[in-house]
């Protein structure tokens, strides 16, 4: 007995001192190396328990005696392959760790880089998924009625997996659909997008769920199969600059030319605007008012919404200022009073006051219109 301990306290103390030797080793080396560094922190722990789990299972394979021999083993077997799929777990996220720190999304055209970004967070998390798994099944393939049993499960595998598949549909809707997100590029970490009238940037995306950080610091949380069957906006995807508008309602009487000449002025002085589109065009003209679009342009989501809202207090400003019966505005006139001749048909008899009637135009219209299997009326 007192050689079992012996040779079980000798193992541990050789499992400590290696551990900790190759860790202050690996910490030294993560100074100059990223990667090192990340094993330094993620792996000890890991190895650790791996280390001293592997020195408990040899000593008790070397020197116990008794009946409490099988159980002892087979208890410090499942831990040691417990802690092997950790040890295995973070060395893979220690991996991915350091292949998402080689690539930079701080620069102006970062699609790529997102893009990689997104696989590699959504392979992080398969594999760790993976690795969990695979450690379940080997610890329930110790025990022997596990394994005598593997053979009729196998036997019964299309009718269990039938039945899951009816049970998780919508979880492996969204599992799948989180995999193809990932690798079909409809959507990656940090695009802008619109999604159920609401603004905002993908800031985490999951095998499940996406949550999209909102303009207003709300977060919102959508399942991963919406952006495989609902439409939405993505203004990041294929590049960030957007073209943005400022419509104004004015008079009749508004200066177009110079309201025009103030907006490349306005714009000019602007350091939010990129250069690229300044455009003013009078897009409708009816009742009261005329409408006035202004089209700028910004290199991203951020910077347009800032720049349309500078200048739409430009222009107001501006016409407040220099012209203020351009401004909307309500006219109220004295109508003709009733009298004079009365009106005369036309001569030819058709009336001007019907679309589909009485001229030569209006019946080729009613022939047109009228349908099929309805017989012409006669007028």
């Amino acid at each position: 007995m007192l050689a079992a301990v012996i040779t079980s306290a000798g193992s541990l103390l050789v499992a400590l001192v290696v551990v900790t030797l190759v860790h202050r080793v690996v910490r030294r080396l993560g100074r100059r190396s990223r990667l090192f560094a990340e094993l330094a922190e993620h792996a000890h722990r890991p190895a650790l328990a791996v280390a001293v789990l592997s020195a408990v299972q040899v000593s008790l394979s070397v020197v116990a005696r008794g009946d409490w021999r099988p159980v002892a083993l087979h208890v410090t077997g499942i831990a040691l392959i417990l802690a092997g799929a950790w040890l295995l777990a973070a060395l893979l996220v220690v991996v991915e760790d350091a292949t998402l720190a080689r690539i930079r999304v701080d620069v102006s055209d970062n699609r790529h880089a997102r893009r990689v970004h997104t696989q590699i967070t959504l392979i992080r998390r398969v594999t760790v998924v993976v690795v969990g798994l695979l450690a379940v099944a080997a610890v329930l393939m110790t025990f022997p009625d596990a394994r005598s049993a593997g053979t009729s499960i196998l036997a019964s595998t299309a009718v269990i997996g039938a039945i899951a598949a009816l049970a998780a549909q919508s979880l492996l809707g969204n599992v799948f659909a989180g995999v193809q997100i990932a690798f079909s590029d409809a959507v990656r970490l940090d695009d802008v997008v619109v999604v159920e009238k609401q603004w905002g940037r993908i800031e985490d995306i999951t095998l499940t769920y996406v949550v999209v950080h909102l303009w207003d610091d709300r977060r919102l949380i959508l399942p991963t199969s919406y952006f495989m069957k609902t439409p939405f906006e993505n203004w990041t995807r294929t590049q960030s600059a957007l073209l943005g508008t400022v419509e104004l309602d004015l008079d009749w009487t508004v200066p177009v030319e110079d309201l025009r000449q103030e907006l490349r002025h306005a714009l000019e002085g602007c350091d939010l605007w990129d250069g690229r589109v300044s455009v003013l065009q009078v897009t409708d003209a009816v009742g009261s008012f005329v409408r006035v679009r202004a089209l700028v342009s910004a290199s991203d989501a951020g910077r347009l919404w800032d720049l349309r809202c500078v200048v739409r207090e430009h222009l107001v400003s501006w016409l407040r200022s220099n012209h203020p019966g351009s401004l909307p505005q309500v006219r109220v006139r004295d109508l003709p009073r009733a009298g004079g001749r009365a009106v005369e048909p036309a001569a030819n008899g058709a009336s001007d006051n019907r679309v589909f009637g009485d001229s030569r135009d209006g019946q080729e219209r009613v022939q047109a219109f009228r349908g099929p299997d309805q017989p012409l009326q006669p007028g």
